[in-house]
């Protein structure tokens, strides 16, 4: 009951520096606008991890929501931004049965593209991904090869999420290039799609894991660091804010207009003062520490 009440708190404490955040940054566009300067294209990407039966409906609203705010944007996208224009990338990590059946009818409805991250060592299985920290998905069960090969291509863009879900900063760096190089090429084989997309599992990543994932042939991948995205057509690392259906409406609309790009700076400036929770993994983010996301 008091860790549910610390969490709650929490997010209205972001909630409402996001919102002061959003203001300011509203009042310093119009500002550059009435200096005759052109607004630029702006982007976020959002990753969920699952999308429940009894949360479908919800996700849908939200799924709206970005349609009125924003226009959708496939992660592979590798051109300008649109000036002007604010964009949105949706993710969705781990390759969960629920999500398949319940995210990617909503998103093809709207024709919206998504990212879908997975695990080909699991497929078909029930995952325990819960031995790092206190988060768990219960019983839900990664989606099959079959399942995957049925989703639209137009609309659907396969990553690799690793082979079985490791913490790769935990790992050597031979056993790093094993989960890299054979999930990739595991996906390949059974999809008959070329992977250019990788996410890290748990957020936990490194500058020599992003230097493998170069060797291993990804062209882009995710992290959940919550930093605008595609501020350059041919980044490499892109990062993500954590999103969730049962995310309050307007604590959704904020993070998909990117009034929680603060908090990095948050992250950075705890390190200095407390000294990072993860020492040797300098590059981790702290958004829901020793939770799944992280």
């Amino acid at each position: 009951m008091i860790e549910k009440l610390k969490g709650t708190l929490l997010r209205l404490t972001k909630l409402f520096i996001s919102m002061g955040f959003f203001v300011c940054s509203g009042v310093g566009n119009l500002i550059s606008l009435l200096m005759g300067k052109k607004a630029p294209g702006t982007c976020v990407a959002v990753h969920y991890h699952e999308v429940a039966p009894q949360h479908r409906k919800r996700f849908a609203r939200q799924m709206d929501t970005l349609m009125r705010h924003a226009k959708p944007l496939a992660a592979d996208y590798r051109q300008p931004l649109q000036p002007g224009q604010h964009h949105v990338v949706v993710t969705i990590d781990d390759g969960l049965l629920s999500s398949i059946e319940n995210a990617i009818p909503e998103l093809v409805q709207r024709r919206i593209p998504a990212a879908f991250f997975v695990l080909p060592g699991l497929l078909g299985t029930v995952p325990r991904l819960a031995e790092f920290g206190t988060d768990s998905i219960g019983k839900e069960i990664i989606a099959t090869a079959d399942r995957l090969r049925e989703l639209p291509r137009d609309l659907i863009t396969i990553g690799s999420h690793t082979m079985t879900h490791p913490l790769l900063p935990s790992l050597s760096e031979d056993e790093s290039k094993f989960q890299l190089i054979a999930s990739r090429a595991e996906l390949e084989k059974l999809l008959n799609r070329e992977i250019t997309l990788f996410s890290f599992p748990y957020g936990e990543f490194s500058d020599p894991l992003i230097q493998l994932c170069r060797e291993a042939g990804y062209q882009r991948v995710f992290t959940v660091l919550p930093i605008p995205a595609f501020t350059d057509p041919r980044e490499f690392v892109t990062g993500r804010i954590a999103v969730n259906p049962t995310d309050w409406g307007l604590e959704f609309r904020l993070k998909i207009l990117g009034a929680y790009r603060w908090l990095p700076a948050v992250f950075a400036w705890k390190r200095k003062l407390l000294g990072n929770p993860f020492q040797q993994h300098p590059k981790v983010s702290e958004s829901k520490i020793h939770t799944r996301t992280a």
